[in-house]
């Protein structure tokens, strides 16, 4: 069967292809390259197109390359901007969406992987979030992609398809330097360019109800996340996974504060940062329970805190690329 990678010029993206890749799979890339880069594609077949294109022009790729399984992880993602431009960001997110469902019904497509996130969960008081954790999302973006989620849902239950959601977490660190995360909306290469640039890095808010006043979050590392699609794809394949969501994280919170503190570690050098307020739609606090994935599909986080963060900035680093 040939899959189709949504965003697999993207920084998640370009790590997810390689995973299908490695598990023999044949991929065939949808990318506008708004935000995705040419370079991470390579050795299958690319689709410059925009999933606002239609249904038409998504159907007639699908159709091209005998597509019957979807990875879909186009989408914008930047909390604070969605709050500022949020029909903006349903019409990326829920409107291509409706667009790329249309167009799988169309074609037959069997398969589809949704690339969700824990925003879907909003704010929470408890300590780790189970996939039944209630979802009341806190910004534009998380609505927005919990609606798309209920797209998927709907869609497969009245076509017949299998599906599942993955629910990331905070994804960060990079497998080489190519497919570095060159973004600046993860909290993680804005730190890696202002240490670059001799920069303070902003701490929104320190007040917030956790244990040192500074956001918590579950980080997990790219090629962990690209690994979990893979586990998702063959469950998906083989008939184990016939619907539902899994959380994807490390299942260990860690706060903004000691991300920078083994920034400062890692590198050897200082990390200046200042507390300023807070930004509208973060929660305090966002942690995965894990055992869920764990168990239905043996998939296990493998790399830690310092794997990520060292991984980040050699790939980031001055002279990383070409």
């Amino acid at each position: 069967m040939t899959w189709l990678l949504t965003g697999g010029a993207g920084y998640i993206g370009g790590h997810v292809l390689r995973a299908l890749r490695a598990g023999g799979r044949q991929v065939v890339v949808l990318d506008d390259l708004s935000t995705g880069l040419r370079e991470r594609v390579s050795g299958v077949p690319l689709v410059e197109a925009s999933l606002l294109d239609g249904d038409d022009v998504l159907a007639a790729a699908m159709a091209r390359h005998g597509v019957t399984g979807i990875v879909h992880l186009a989408a914008k993602k930047a909390v604070a901007e969605s709050v500022e431009r949020p029909l903006y960001y349903f019409e990326q997110n829920v409107t291509g969406t409706v667009a790329l469902l249309r167009a799988a019904v169309r074609t037959g497509v069997r398969h589809l992987l949704y690339s969700s996130t824990a925003a879907v969960y909003g704010a929470s008081e408890a300590g780790l979030m189970t996939e039944d954790h209630p979802t009341v999302p806190s910004s534009p973006y998380g609505e927005s992609k919990l609606a798309a989620e209920w797209l998927v849902r709907r869609t497969a239950e009245a076509h017949g398809m299998t599906w599942t959601a993955l629910r990331y977490f905070n994804v960060a660190g990079a497998a080489e330097a190519t497919l570095a995360d060159r973004g600046v909306s993860n909290l993680l290469p804005i730190v890696l360019r202002n240490v670059e640039r001799g920069q303070v890095t902003d701490v929104f808010g320190g007040d917030w109800p956790t244990r040192d006043g500074s956001c918590v979050r579950d980080y997990v590392h790219v090629e962990d996340l690209a690994d979990a699609h893979r586990a998702a794809a063959d469950g998906l394949e083989n008939g184990l996974l016939r619907a539902g969501a899994f959380n994807v994280g490390r299942g260990t919170g860690v706060s903004v504060l000691e991300m920078l503190a083994e920034v400062e570690r890692v590198l050897d050098r200082p990390v200046p940062h200042r507390v300023v307020g807070r930004r509208p739609g973060d929660p305090a606090s966002v942690v995965a329970d894990v055992s869920r994935i764990a168990s239905t599909l043996g998939w296990k986080a493998r790399f830690g805190l310092t794997d990520i963060v060292a991984s980040a900035w050699d790939a980031w680093r001055p002279g990383a690329v070409g």
